[in-house]
């Protein structure tokens, strides 16, 4: 197991620094990492996600789960005022903030001399859902800690 998590470290490290980066940036919000895991199941870890597809020299895709708290603070950094609940704005947000980690992910590996395109995220919902990613394999999970909640980003990626 710990051989498949360093092997692709040097494709996981950009989505996790993009996510320190982009929630600080956004929000300034402070975001620790936990240790990564090789996730197997779809259950999702927090209350929403927002999972984007991932195509080019490999292929894949990210998710970044919030439980409510979290995200709840994070929006409400970003807004300038106190947001509750599983509103649109938070689930636009969620979709943002997907697309912007991606984004800072997808240049770094470009610096790299990897190419690769996102497809537009989509944002899921609600207690107990289930994320699918793209490929059939099992996803690296890195959990989260913010002084407000955790969050998860997965990747999953072949090729």
């Amino acid at each position: 197991m710990m051989g498949y998590l360093n092997m692709k470290a040097e494709m996981i490290n950009p989505f996790l620094n993009a996510a320190i980066h982009v929630l600080h940036t956004m929000a300034s919000v402070e975001a620790k990492p936990g240790k990564p895991f090789l996730k197997n199941d779809k259950k999702a870890t927090g209350d929403i996600t927002g999972i984007i597809g991932i195509t080019g020299q490999i292929s894949g895709s990210l998710s970044i789960t919030f439980t409510l708290s979290c995200i709840e603070q994070i929006v409400g950094s970003m807004f300038g005022e106190e947001v509750h609940g599983m509103t649109d704005e938070i689930r636009d947000a969620v979709g943002e903030l997907t697309n912007m980690i991606s984004g800072d992910a997808r240049n770094k590996l470009s610096e790299m001399g990897v190419n690769l395109k996102a497809a537009l995220p989509t944002v899921i919902s609600g207690m107990g859902h289930v994320v699918k990613h793209i490929n059939a394999g099992p996803c690296i999970a890195i959990p989260f800690e913010t002084l407000h909640g955790s969050f998860v980003v997965e990747v999953n990626f072949e090729g």
